[in-house]
C-alpha cells in the first residue's frame, strides 16, 4: 500500500482538501445528469460508487477525526448505500500508512527517541492503519510489542474538523443548531479522549483487569514505561481479525464461542462497571487460534451515569414499556419528550421510541436468541430505512434524547451488527 509522507494539519490545508474533495462530487452528479438526461432509467449505483470513493480518498489523507467519521458510518450499514459502507468500512484498520521516514520524525517528536533508541527491534512499515494512529511491530526484552503511534496534528485538528462537518450534520439528522450544541461537546469531548494515550492505557488496564473473569476472553499487557501520551506499547496479539473471523467458515460452535465472549464482555461492563468500550466495530477485535477473543484498543470508553442508566434499561422490561404513564415519564427523564411539545408532537415521538426501545429489547426478552435471526434484522433494517426517510419528522424538532444516547445506540447497533455477521446463538440470560 503506498505510504504518505505529510499530513494536513493546519486549518487551511484540511478545509482545502475538503473543497477539492467537494469539486469531484460536483463534477461526479454533472456526469450522472448527463446520462441520465439520454437513459432515464440510468441509476445512481455509479453515481454512490464514485462518490464514496472520492469522499474516503480525501478523508484518508487528512485521518483524525475526518476518517473517525467514516468508520463509523460504515457500521450504519441501514442508513447509507451499500457503495459507502464498503468504502468507509476500509477506515476500520485498512488506510495508507505514513512513510518510515515520518514514522521516525513522529516517535522522536512525541517520545523524545528514535524508536530503535528504545526497543531491540522496531519495523518502520505499519501493520495495521487506521483513523487516529498506526501500530507497529517491535521486540524487546525477547517480547514481541505492538506499538501505536498516533498520526501528527490528529489531536489538535478535532474541533475544526468538526466545526467543518457540522453543517452537514445539522441538516442530515434534522437538528436544530441552537440545541444541538450537548451532542457535538459529547462527540468532541469523546474524540479528544481518543487522542489521549495515556488515559488509554489507564483505561484499558482498569477494564482488562475488572474483565478477566470472563470466559474465552483475552486482553494485551500495556507497557506504562515505554508509552507517552501519543505513543502505547502493548504485547504483540497473535491472532485474526473480528471481520476476517466472521468471513471464514468457522462452525457454529466456534461462532458462538466468540459471540458469547462478546456479549459478555457488553453486559459485563455496562451493567456492572457502568461504563463501555462504545466502539464495536471489527477493528478493534482479534480471535485466537482457540477462538477465544481479543480486545485490543480501549481509546473510546462511555461512563453511563445513573440518571441515564435507570430510565434506559428499565424499558427493557415490556410490562413497563405498555405502560404509557410509566412510558412517558421516562421519555421525559431521557430527554425525549419536552415540556413544551405538541399533542402531535408527543404522540409522534411516543410511537416512534416505543417502536425503537421494543426492537431494541428484543433479545432481552429470551434466555437465548439467535441473532441471524432475520426476521429480527429485516424488522431493524426496515425501521431504520424508514425514520431515515420519515417527511413528518423533518419537520418537527430533531434535538431528542439525552446526549448519552448517542454512544449507547452506537454501541448497541455496532454489538447487534457484529453478533449478527457472526450468525452467533447467545445466552442471554
Amino acid at each position: 500500500m503506498k505510504t504518505i509522507d505529510k499530513i494536513p494539519t493546519g486549518k487551511l490545508g484540511r478545509t482545502s482538501k475538503l473543497v477539492q474533495t467537494g469539486v469531484k462530487i460536483g463534477g461526479n452528479y454533472l456526469k450522472y445528469y448527463g446520462k441520465k438526461a439520454f437513459n432515464p432509467e440510468y441509476t445512481k449505483d455509479e453515481l454512490n460508487e464514485s462518490n464514496a470513493s472520492d469522499i474516503y480518498d480525501g478523508l484518508k489523507s487528512l485521518k483524525g477525526s475526518a476518517l473517525k467519521v467514516a468508520q463509523m458510518l460504515s457500521m450504519e450499514k441501514n442508513l447509507l448505500p451499500q457503495a459507502y459502507v464498503e468504502k468507509f468500512s476500509l477506515a476500520q484498520f485498512s488506510v495508507p500508512p505514513l512513510s518510515a521516514p515520518l514514522v521516525r520524525k513522529t516517535f522522536k517528536k512525541y517520545h523524545g527517541k528514535y524508536p530503535e533508541e528504545l526497543y531491540d527491534t522496531f519495523a518502520t512499515h505499519s501493520v495495521n492503519a487506521a483513523s487516529i494512529g498506526q501500530v507497529h511491530q517491535a521486540t524487546k526484552n525477547g517480547k514481541n510489542l505492538a506499538v501505536k503511534i498516533q498520526y501528527p496534528g490528529v489531536a489538535d485538528s478535532i474541533s475544526s474538523d468538526l466545526a467543518m462537518v457540522k453543517p452537514i450534520a445539522l441538516k442530515m439528522f434534522n437538528l436544530s443548531a441552537k440545541d444541538s450544541e450537548k451532542y457535538f461537546r459529547e462527540v468532541e469531548g469523546k474524540l479528544l479522549e481518543e487522542t489521549d494515550y495515556i488515559l488509554e492505557v489507564k483505561q484499558s488496564k482498569e477494564i482488562s483487569e475488572a474483565c478477566e473473569i470472563i470466559p474465552n476472553l483475552r486482553f494485551p499487557k500495556y507497557y506504562e514505561d515505554l508509552s507517552s501520551e501519543r505513543i502505547i506499547t502493548m504485547d504483540w496479539m497473535q491472532g485474526t481479525h473480528l471481520s476476517d473471523f466472521i468471513k471464514q467458515n468457522h462452525s457454529q460452535e466456534a461462532r458462538n464461542q466468540v459471540g458469547q465472549a462478546l456479549w459478555d464482555f457488553y453486559m459485563f461492563q455496562i451493567h456492572e462497571l457502568r461504563k463501555v468500550h462504545a466502539d464495536p466495530h471489527p477493528g478493534n477485535f482479534l480471535v485466537d487460534e482457540n477462538n477465544q477473543l481479543i480486545a485490543i484498543d480501549f481509546g473510546c470508553i462511555k461512563y453511563i451515569p445513573e440518571e441515564f442508566y435507570k430510565p434506559y434499561f428499565s424499558l427493557v422490561d415490556r410490562s413497563k414499556l405498555e405502560d404509557d404513564t410509566f412510558f412517558d415519564r421516562k421519555l421525559v427523564e431521557l430527554e425525549i419528550l419536552h415540556q413544551d411539545d405538541s399533542e402531535k408532537e408527543k404522540a409522534f415521538f411516543r410511537e416512534m421510541f416505543r417502536e425503537m426501545f421494543t426492537m431494541f429489547s428484543t433479545p432481552f426478552q429470551k434466555k437465548k436468541f439467535d441473532f441471524s435471526d432475520e426476521d429480527f434484522w429485516n424488522h431493524l433494517t426496515r425501521l431504520s430505512e424508514r425514520y431515515s426517510k420519515d417527511q413528518e419528522l423533518r419537520k418537527m424538532n430533531g434535538n431528542r434524547g439525552s446526549r448519552h444516547f448517542i454512544y449507547m445506540s452506537r454501541t448497541f447497533f455496532g454489538l447487534y451488527n457484529l453478533l449478527h455477521d457472526l450468525e452467533a446463538v447467545i445466552n442471554i440470560d
